[in-house]
């Protein structure tokens, strides 16, 4: 047998297997975790910048949660930020929750969310601390879920966000990037015991961190989140995710900025996690079904045959994952995850340049992976 032939059928066989493992270790996490050992006191900080899709949902559930003892802190870096009268109407609606919003920012890095979160962790007044962006939304029982994976080795757990209410082909894509790859491969990570953090929420103790250095640790990388991983790990403990990722409601979507947040996600996990972030490029059909055209010529097989039926399988798979854990699933499906396993190379390229990017009205800049010390 020719050697591309060997290539091929490893390349085929590898490639498929683990795909296949990654379906199945998500399907067997199940959606329901054990009881916490406590209910400690929690202060639940949110930062806000605009108005999001659904924003008076995601922050209006942080006042209505199934918990004993929590405050909530709401950060704005602006006193005219557009959602400001949105939490001071939330605030008026819930006053048996200890609440109050904070405005000013602390100058920390050029991540304009962890210099907005910077005073809403100095003036909580728990050791429990959770940090969770405001278009999370959170179920009633979010912090017992949290909690419930808190170990002791652990110092922080966190969650992906899952895509939920899409609107359109663009949210159904968004989605597909969201929960059948992003969160489908950090639940992976998190099962063969590598967690690492994403920022959209993240419980941590204030002792712990402090031990790391406290809430500047964070500014060590642009992306607090891959700063909060090394920041824990360096203190010898553990990042978890919650068994099942929290929803993040998306409404309606565009793909120009779809394309734009898929590529500046993709630059902050090259320069935090380089080596990581290399091996995404196997993570799609791409490289199986090449694989699988060369066996097929190879073996004199019917190649648009072949090739169909692999790329059904290997969606079925997807969507009958997607469909067991309740994620969701529509008519869609199909389209959306063929589309965004053609951009995942385009992305995965574009991750490497040295770029500048706007988020949020911030001009921010990821260095190449080569030049970070």
């Amino acid at each position: 047998m020719d050697l591309p032939i060997h290539i091929a059928l490893v390349t085929v066989v590898l490639l498929t297997a683990i795909h296949v493992s990654s379906l199945v270790l998500v399907m067997l996490r199940g959606r329901r975790d054990t009881a916490p050992a406590g209910t400690p006191p929690v202060s639940i900080i949110r930062p806000v910048c605009g108005i999001d899709n659904y924003a008076r949902e995601t922050l209006a559930s942080t006042f209505v949660l199934d918990y004993p003892e929590y405050e909530v802190i709401i950060c704005a870096a602006r006193g005219d930020d557009a959602a400001v009268p949105l939490v001071e109407r939330l605030l008026e609606r819930h006053p048996r929750i200890p609440a109050r919003l904070m405005i000013g920012e602390q100058r920390l890095n050029d991540n304009p969310k962890l210099n907005n979160v910077a005073k809403g962790w100095h003036a909580a007044a728990h050791d429990w601390i959770v940090i969770a962006d405001s278009n999370v939304q959170m179920p009633p029982d979010y912090l017992q879920r949290l909690l419930s994976r808190f170990k002791h080795d652990t110092g922080l757990v966190c969650s992906p966000p899952l895509g939920i209410a899409p609107e359109g082909f663009a949210a159904d894509l968004e989605c597909a990037f969201l929960n059948g790859f992003q969160a489908r491969w950090q639940l992976n990570a998190d099962t063969l015991g590598f967690g690492f953090a994403q920022g959209k929420t993240m419980l941590m103790r204030r002792t712990d961190l402090e031990a790391a250095g406290g809430v500047t640790a964070l500014a060590h990388e642009l992306a607090e989140d891959a700063a909060a991983t090394k920041a824990f790990r360096g203190l010898g403990l553990r990042v978890r995710l919650t068994q099942m990722p929290f929803g993040q409601p998306l409404g309606r979507r565009s793909l120009r900025d779809l394309w734009s947040r898929q590529v500046r996600w993709a630059r902050l996990r090259r320069a935090s996690f380089p080596g990581c972030y290399a091996a995404e490029i196997l993570t799609g059909p791409l490289l199986p079904l090449l694989g699988l055209a060369v066996l097929a010529q190879a073996f004199a097989l019917p190649a648009l045959p072949v090739l169909t039926l692999f790329a059904a399988g290997w969606y079925g798979g997807e969507a009958l994952m997607t469909w067991v854990v309740g994620w969701p699933l529509s008519w869609r499906f199909l389209p959306a995850a063929t589309l965004r396993d053609l951009m995942l190379p385009a992305v995965w390229a574009t991750g490497w340049w040295r770029g500048r990017f706007v988020w949020r009205g911030t001009a921010m800049s990821v260095a190449p992976a080569a030049s970070r010390t």
